[in-house]
Formats: C-alpha cells, sequence, structure tokens
C-alpha cells in the first residue's frame, strides 16, 4: 500500500481511526466543524487533517466544551490566531488539582475493611459518588482516585458509622465543596482571569500566562479551605462539647487556651447572677480577680520580708 492511500481515508474508515460515526462526521461537516473532503469522482476522499480535527473535537468534548464553543476556538486556529496556547490552558485547568496518586484495591481488601463481607449496594453506591472506579474486565479491582477519602470511610465505619450515613454524608459534603468552588473560580476571574476570557480566544502568549497563573492560583483554594476549617471545626466542636456536657451537669468555658470544665451547679449559679450569654466571661474576669489577688498577696508578703532580708545581707556582707 502506497504512502498515499494510507494518508486517505473513505468516511467508514475516517470513522473506524477517529472513533465517531458516520453520522456524527456528517454532523460536524453540516455544522462547520469539519471540513468537507475532497471529492474524487463519486467518493469524498478524506486526510489525515480530517482525522486529526475529530480527535480535537473529541478531546475538547471531554473536556466539558460545547460544539458552539469548540467551533470559537477551532475557526480561531483556522484564521491564524493560534490554538495551542489554548489548549494549554484547557490542559492545565483540566489536570489534576491535587498530588494525591490514585490507587488500585482489590475486593477482597475492600471487603476487609468494611465489615468483612461483600455488601454490593454500597460499592454501586460508592461507584456512582466516583469513590471507586471499576476496572474493564478485573471483576475482583477496584481504581480509588482518593486513596484519602476512602481511607476516611473506613475509619469511620470502624468508629461505628453506618455506610448509608457515610455516603448521605459525602453527598452533602460535595454539594456544599461544590458550591464553595464554584465562588472560588467567580472570585479569581472576576478578579484575575476576566481579561483573558473576552469574547475572541486569547492569544498564545495570553493564554500561557493564564496557565503559569492557574498554575499559581491552584493550591490557594485547599489551603484556604484547610486554614478556615480548622478555625470552624475548633469553633464549633468547643461549642458542640460545651452543650453536651451542659445537658450531662458538667460544663466547658474556654478561660483561655485551655477550655474549663466547671460543674454544672456551679454554671447554672453563674447563670443566675450573669445571664446564660455572659459566663465565659464572668469565669474569665474571676480568674483575673483571683490572680491578681494572689499576685498582690505575694508582694505584700516579700515586702513584710524584705529588711529582715537586707539586714542579714548586710551582716553577711560586713
Amino acid at each position: 500500500m502506497s504512502e498515499q492511500a494510507v494518508a486517505e481515508y473513505r468516511i467508514e474508515d475516517l470513522a473506524h481511526h477517529s472513533g465517531a460515526t458516520v453520522r456524527t462526521i456528517r454532523a460536524y461537516q453540516d455544522r462547520g466543524l469539519l471540513p468537507k473532503p475532497e471529492r474524487r469522482g463519486r467518493s469524498n476522499v478524506y486526510r489525515d487533517t480530517h482525522l486529526a480535527r475529530l480527535r480535537q473535537i473529541a478531546d475538547l468534548l471531554d473536556r466539558g466544551y460545547t460544539l458552539a464553543s469548540i467551533k470559537e476556538l477551532l475557526e480561531a486556529w483556522d484564521a491564524g490566531r493560534g490554538l495551542g496556547g489554548v489548549l494549554g490552558l484547557v490542559a492545565e485547568v483540566h489536570g489534576p488539582w491535587t498530588d494525591e496518586e490514585a490507587a488500585r484495591i482489590s475486593r477482597a481488601e475492600l471487603n476487609a475493611r468494611f465489615g468483612g463481607r461483600p455488601d454490593e449496594r454500597a460499592v454501586d453506591e460508592a461507584v456512582e459518588l466516583g469513590v471507586l472506579e471499576r476496572l474493564p474486565g478485573r471483576e475482583d479491582e477496584f481504581l480509588v482516585p482518593s486513596p484519602q477519602e476512602l481511607a476516611v470511610a473506613a475509619e469511620l465505619y470502624a468508629a461505628g458509622v453506618p455506610l448509608d450515613a457515610i455516603t448521605g454524608h459525602l453527598r452533602e459534603l460535595r454539594a456544599q465543596v461544590e458550591s464553595i468552588a464554584a465562588r472560588f473560580l467567580e472570585f479569581t476571574t472576576e478578579h484575575v482571569f476576566a481579561r483573558y476570557l473576552g469574547s475572541t480566544p486569547p492569544t498564545d502568549a495570553d493564554a500561557a500566562e493564564a496557565a503559569a497563573l492557574v498554575r499559581r492560583l491552584r493550591p490557594l483554594a485547599q489551603q484556604t479551605v484547610d486554614a478556615e476549617l480548622a478555625r470552624a471545626m475548633r469553633l464549633q466542636a468547643t461549642r458542640h462539647l460545651q452543650q453536651h456536657l451542659t445537658a450531662a451537669g458538667t460544663a466547658v468555658v474556654p478561660a483561655g487556651p485551655v477550655p474549663v470544665a466547671l460543674p454544672g451547679a456551679t454554671v447554672r449559679a453563674v447563670q443566675e447572677l450573669v445571664g446564660p450569654g455572659h459566663v465565659a466571661a464572668f469565669v474569665r474576669a474571676a480568674t483575673e480577680r483571683e490572680l491578681q489577688a494572689r499576685t498582690m498577696n505575694e508582694l505584700a508578703s516579700r515586702a513584710v520580708r524584705a529588711p529582715e532580708g537586707d539586714a542579714t545581707t548586710t551582716r553577711t556582707g560586713e
């Protein structure tokens, strides 16, 4: 077979090599996404440029772009404005946003970590949530995109949390985290990326600069959420513990860096004296007053002992 023959395709051959259907190829042609083929007699002839274009379209569709957006990008490329930088930016955004590496787990190991017996319903839910991914042709093994997330689920299960409660919590948490991610993207788009996302595709230089900014800003979202989550957990955990211990007859009052547990009767007496909203402030003030009183007593004791000490020192010096 000659080199010229290898570079030419009938529409059926093009569909086979690209993975698209004949119907899809014709639809792309009608929408202007794919150049018209060369007419040779009664046959249409496609070349490697058509195959490359189909693969680009498939890649952009996988990344979440609409056909309308893809058409604009391809038209910009055809007009000579370049697509390499844009595709580099797309790859940067689409790449991993964590250093965590995926792992594999056998079904036997999965069963051992979650009760020791198979639970197909729980496995199906984990696959639906993306915690596990099935491997083609491997019924006894799964891909784990985030081993940390699976480890958290295993620890919660070992602590007595039912699997359906874990998956329910993950669904709720995921919705809240996606809202945070959307807000962070809105914020950075407004203040950082707006100049790169105009009505026309960015130049290669602009796209490369935007991709570099994505690399710089990528860890900031997680760092911010980590810091705020730690602050909120400390605050909420203290309040939660205080509520439960108060109900059990003991209260925790934040009287400094270390919370102090007080008997329930003491707390109720203070509440009657100063009101429920001022217990912590009253305890802090009472503690400071006691410390000041002890400091004054110690200073007074030293003042009383000072003359005797001075006399002793004088005699020793003589």
